[in-house]
């Protein structure tokens, strides 16, 4: 029953939308699976494939035992049904226990061994919208230029494996970055390895391996070019030049043989822009007022993590020497930890520029006006399918708050310092919009409180018994203590020994961290947690366990073994407040319409903060690479 991977030659070095599906019969898809390595194969799946098929025909072509691994597409653990995923989209395999040693097998074929089974060319675009029609163009010089020996050169600067892929003509077009050798990923050339795809990585919110998604999801956001990014897309490439780590056997002499083989990668593709310096290396006195309010607003929208002055490119547009010149352009690049799936403390290198603290302009506010950010959750479900939930809320919580901050009159900086947490008494304080967001959960639980407590009879089914709402509660000794951080809230302090980002398996929830909790609250949510612990498995109750959820920062863990987090199972939430992805969609919409009366009394207590108020000290990091 095996199926040949890419069974057939495609013909081309590149191939766009229209070969895909003039050639392949109804029902045909081709995807990548990506395994935890790095390496990437090509498949090609009939209507009637299942996820264990697919799995079959991955133990065929790595030579390797893959039984104990799971298939993600995203939030998706694939256990049987393939129909949601599409064409060219990249898939995860991950072995759900990973100790591995000196004798346990890896998942990689060979470079060698890829290629003889994936005949595609050495640059696929994972996407058709007809916004990556420039991106296409840059990938035909690319790949002409390969065919004409030109290869590409490794950037030595950051943290991560990047590579700038050069034209006919020998000039650099693109910066590729594959998603396997980010920082902790597998294959990071720099040394900075210890993960595995799909683990938190520099950012707890952010995962190993998923970086290249949101650079492309700034620029599927930055709307007719309004912030400046470069055209970017991810695709699937095929090189030499990239990396392997080959764990025990990764000896200098097995790199040098290695360099002839063919490696391929998921990764993003962006192009390259060329620039004088970037914003470090000179005053941001000189920076246009526009630019910087247009990047700043793009920042805001995808709740970027990492906006320092080294990733915003300048350049030169009226230079009357080599010394002195009149006005420059802004190029924002490095998006990898924006859209995290919690909110944290974000970092903007704008916030205390004097050009964020002048009002925006009308233009600028008909675009933020226009923002539509269901549309944008809508566009980038469809562009970038594997883009997970929380991330997407984020995304439109953050629209939210900029579209209200905007129209109320705030200007950039106020927006950016309410978005921003502060650092007093050793300990890292909430900020106003993560305080905002801990009201608005409080008022919905008390409002879901308020539904059970006036029902007149709650009742929960299992095996043919009933509980009532005043039932015992002492009969059930092995209820955890109930507090917000139970709840989900996030409310209360958190000391800075629970935002360790290594800490990721000892975080403890202990009394003296949460505010004490209303009689009404607590006894309407002591019911549905005591009522779950028993009907777990019954499938009878529509109510949300929240004591199960409690341990893995407010979800339900899937596909996780003892010692090792499933690539699918979501962060623990020990850097964050306040979490979103833990709603259902009626408590979402809820809690947005709460949200949304909350911030105006936030703003006029924005707005009367005076003018001559000291900086506040706060904590920010930046990742640089």
């Amino acid at each position: 029953m095996a199926v040949s991977l890419f069974r057939s030659p495609l013909g081309r070095e590149y191939h766009g939308n229209t070969r895909i599906e003039g050639v392949k019969p109804t029902g045909r898809r081709r995807v990548f699976v990506q395994t935890e390595t790095g390496c990437v194969l090509g498949l090609e799946l009939d209507r009637s494939d299942s996820a264990h098929m697919v799995k079959r025909r991955l133990q065929i072509a790595l030579n390797a035992p893959i039984g104990e691994s799971s298939l993600t597409f995203g939030d998706m653990v694939l256990n049987n049904d393939l129909s949601a995923i599409r064409n060219d989209s990249p898939l995860l395999l991950t072995r759900n226990i990973m100790h591995r040693s000196s004798s346990t097998p890896c998942l990689s074929p060979t470079g060698r061994d890829i290629q003889q089974k994936d005949q595609s060319g050495p640059v696929e675009i994972l996407g058709h919208s007809s916004i990556f029609v420039k991106t296409k163009h840059l990938v035909d010089e690319v790949v002409n230029a390969i065919k004409t020996g030109v290869d590409p050169i490794p950037v030595h600067g950051g943290l991560g494996g990047a590579y700038y892929f050069r034209n006919s003509r020998g000039e650099s077009v693109a910066i590729v970055k594959p998603t396997d050798e980010e920082p902790f990923a597998p294959n990071n050339p720099k040394g900075f390895v210890g993960k595995a795809l799909g683990q938190p990585g520099l950012k707890r919110s952010v995962r190993v391996g998923e970086t290249g998604f949101r650079e492309v999801a700034a620029y599927l956001l930055d709307y007719d070019h309004f912030a400046n990014v470069p055209a970017t897309a991810l695709v699937k490439i095929t090189h030499s030049i990239f990396n392997v780590n080959d764990g025990v056997s990764g000896h200098n002499s097995n790199k040098i043989q290695r360099k002839k083989k063919l490696l391929s990668k998921i990764a993003s593709f962006q192009q390259f822009i060329s620039h004088d310096f970037d914003a470090s290396d000179h005053g941001t006195s000189s920076f246009p007022v526009s630019a910087v309010h247009r990047i700043g607003i793009l920042d805001i929208r995808i709740f970027n993590t990492d906006r320092h002055a080294g990733n915003l490119l300048v350049r030169k547009l009226d230079t009357n020497d080599d010394r002195r010149f009149s006005e420059v352009e802004l190029i924002p690049i490095d998006h990898g930890l924006c859209l995290p799936e919690n909110l944290e403390d974000p970092y903007f290198e704008w916030i205390h520029w004097p050009q964020a603290s002048i009002p925006f302009s009308e233009d600028e506010l008909e675009y933020i006006e226009k923002l539509d950010p269901y549309y944008d959750s809508d566009m980038l479900k469809n562009e970038l399918p594997m883009i997970r939930e929380a991330c997407l809320r984020v995304l439109i919580l953050c629209t939210v708050f900029l579209k209200e901050a905007a129209a109320y009159g705030l200007c950039l900086a106020e927006i950016g310092e309410m978005m921003s947490r502060e650092f007093r008494r050793g300990e890292e304080e909430p900020s106003e919009l993560e305080v905002i967001c801990m009201d608005a959960r409080r008022i919905l639980a008390e409002k879901e409180a308020e539904m059970m407590v006036s029902s007149p009879k709650f009742e929960v089914e299992e095996d043919g018994f009933q509980f009532q709402i005043d039932y015992d509660y002492s009969t059930f000794d092995s209820t955890p203590k109930l507090s917000y951080e139970n709840l989900g809230f996030g409310f209360g302090r958190n000391p800075l020994s629970k935002l360790d980002e290594e800490d990721e398996e000892s975080e403890e929830e202990t009394e003296d961290d949460a505010r004490p909790v209303s009689g009404e609250v607590l006894c309407a949510s002591k019911l549905s947690m005591k009522m779950l612990s028993l009907s777990d498995n019954s499938g009878g109750s529509n109510l949300k366990s929240q004591t199960t959820k409690a341990e893995s920062g407010g979800y339900v863990a899937v596909n996780s073994s003892s010692g090792h987090r499933s690539a699918n199972e979501p962060i623990a939430a020990g850097a964050s407040f306040v979490k979103l992805g833990d709603m259902n969609e009626d408590q979402w919409d809820l809690f947005l319409e709460i949200f949304q009366d909350l911030v105006y009394p936030a703003f006029a207590k924005r707005k009367s903060i005076a003018m001559g108020q000291k900086q506040r000290q706060r904590l920010g990091t930046s990742c640089q690479f």
